[in-house]
This record gives structure tokens, sequence and C-alpha cells, in this order.
């Protein structure tokens, strides 16, 4: 992170979304805690990852910080200017400046309209007119994305799933973006186009000085695109620090389970670390007291359950390596139990 005023500045942020029970009344009963108070910044050009397994709030983050849905608490800060409750009309100078990529290339693309269209629609709406032409820029864009200018008068129908995520990718680069919230743009892909699509997306990154929070479950492709990760648990991030200090140094057990969890490709037969988490994730509706994953930890103790454990720098973290655990990891303090000595794959 650069001195300089951070591009993104996210604060406490929440989302709670109300459960409905009772007859004949649908009265309020519960909330799911999606998002629980989140911190993270942003800067100009940096990319962010943000990992965790399913429904842990990756995706609801992406949506909130964009805008797509209103916080329950907590400040989105963007070039210094509060958001997190602007109005439309407020929000209309900076919507151009963040921006999407959808996970389902094939349900984020309208099949009704021509791929010149739903490109161009965002200058439209924007009231942008480039030099040239918005059917000009439209080509260039589907040029820097590796599609064929020629291709203008298709529909997505006619494309591969691949080709579809680069149409994506070309109406989220149309209004020249600042931010662009990548919410799983390649799990919905396969294996073989996967490599393509993030090899385009860091390329545009590098060339354009775009700032990306790029969201995944994949630890492998985050880590060849994200310069920092924040992990999430549950709706709380439990680590974030720089790529290679996180994957080589994991403070929290969470974390650790998570990298072993990483399928390695190597010549030898020699066993590898698995370590196998107990339990099924808690309900969001009702999450554990203190800290929430104390549940699966096989370090948990009773101050884990009476005290939530901060996002704070850890004493032999490298600077800007946060952790939230008691008692963090410190390289060889999982139990035998926990252990699942494993073959390694074969190259």
């Amino acid at each position: 992170m650069s001195n300089t005023e951070p591009l993104l500045d996210v604060t406490g942020l929440t989302k709670h979304f109300p459960v409905k029970g009772g007859f004949p009344i649908r009265r309020t009963v519960g909330a799911v805690q999606a998002v629980d108070g989140l911190d993270f910044q942003v800067a100009q050009g940096e990319s962010l990852g943000l990992v965790g397994e399913s429904g842990c709030g990756k995706s609801t983050t992406g949506r909130l910080i964009t805008r797509l849905l209103e916080p329950t608490g907590g400040t989105i800060s963007y070039q210094g200017k509060d958001i997190t409750h602007a109005s439309r009309k407020q929000l209309a100078p900076i919507r151009s400046e963040i921006q999407m990529i959808f996970q389902d290339p094939y349900a984020s693309l309208n099949p009704r309209q021509t791929v010149g269209k739903i490109i161009s629609g965002p200058m439209e709406i924007n009231d942008i007119d480039p030099a040239g032409g918005r059917e000009k820029r439209v080509r260039e864009l589907l040029e820097i994305v590796g599609l064929n200018p020629e291709h203008f008068n298709r529909f997505p129908h006619e494309f591969s799933g691949g080709q579809r995520q680069r149409i994506g990718v070309a109406r989220a680069l149309a209004l020249e973006p600042k931010l662009i919230v990548a919410d799983e743009p390649v799990s919905a892909l396969d294996v073989s186009i996967q490599a393509q699509v993030v090899n385009l997306l860091q390329k545009v990154q590098e060339e354009l000085g775009i700032a990306f929070v790029f969201i995944a479950h994949d630890l492998a492709i985050v880590r060849h695109f994200s310069q920092r990760v924040a992990v999430m648990y549950l709706g709380k991030i439990v680590e974030i620090a720089d790529r290679d200090d996180l994957y080589g140094n994991p403070r929290h057990p969470y974390t650790r389970a998570l990298l072993s969890a990483v399928p390695e490709a190597t010549v030898d037969d020699t066993p590898r670390e698995r370590i196998r988490l107990t339990g099924d994730v808690p309900s969001p509706i009702n999450p554990p007291s203190g800290c929430r994953f104390r549940t699966r930890c096989w370090k948990a103790t009773e101050k884990c359950a009476t005290e939530a454990p901060p996002l704070v720098q850890v004493e032999g973290n490298k600077p800007g390596h946060l952790t939230a655990c008691h008692y963090p990891e410190t390289g060889n303090s999982a139990p035998a139990d926990r252990l699942d000595k494993t073959p390694r794959a074969a190259a």
C-alpha cells in the first residue's frame, strides 16, 4: 500500500438480510449476517483478492462496493468521498468509475441485444460520445479483449463461455473505470479457458492501471492475479496480507487449512500436510460468539468463545499482514488427528 489516499476505503462494512417468519403477519424474526464488519483498503491500480468458501460473504461484499446493495452499516469511501448511502443522483458521476464483471457469462448478457449494443449500452446511459463514435470504440474494445471486431453485430448465443466473459470484460472497460469488481469471473468456465481470461484481466490491469477487487474461491488463481489477499470466513475478514507473505506464512488457522487443500503437482510421492476441518460452517443467522471460526478450530479456548479477536498486526508478521486470531499459527501447531497424510499428485 502506498502512503497516498487509497482509491477505496471500507470501514466496518455490514450487510444483514432480514429473515421473515410468522403467520399471518410476516414479521422479521432474525437476520442473515452475510457481511459483518469488514475493514480494508484498495490502492490506485492495485489488485486485492477476496477468498473464502461458499457463503462467506464475498459476492455480497462485491455488490456492496459497487452499491448494487445498500449497506446495513459501516462506510464505503471512494477517492475520499463517502458513498455509503449516496442517492442515485449522487452516485451518477462515479458510476462509470466503478464497474463489475459478473460470475455467469451466460446470465449477465442480454440475449436479445447484439454485442455492439451490449458494450455500447453503458456509454449511451452515461451520455458518453468517444472520438470517432461509439461503434469505433466498441470495435477497439473487442480487439483489446481478443475478439474479432467484425463480431459487432453478433448475438451472445453465437459465442462460447470464454468469449462471452470477454464481452463482459469489454463492457466493464467501456467507461474507462478506475476500479473493477470481478465476482468469480472464471468459475463458470472450463479450466483451459480460465487461464486465458485471467491473463487478459492481468494485461488490462497492467496496461490501463485499473484497480481490481478479485473475488474467487480458487486460491491458485488468486495467487496468480492478486497483489494482496484477504481471507473471509462467515462474514468477516480473518487475515489480510501481501500475496507472498500470506501464502508463505499463513498465521490464521483457517487460512492455513485453506492453503493445505490446494492441489500440488509434484514428481515424487512425498506425503503432504492436509488439514481436515471437522464440522459444518455455522449458520450466518446465528453465528458463534467470539471468534466465528472457533467451532471448527483445533486451538479454540474459552477466550475464543467470549472475545472476538480484532484484525491486527501480530508479532512476527510483516507490516500490513493483519490476523484476527488469539493464538496465531507458528507453522507446526495442527494436531495429528487433523492432518491427512496423502501422497502428492503425480505431475
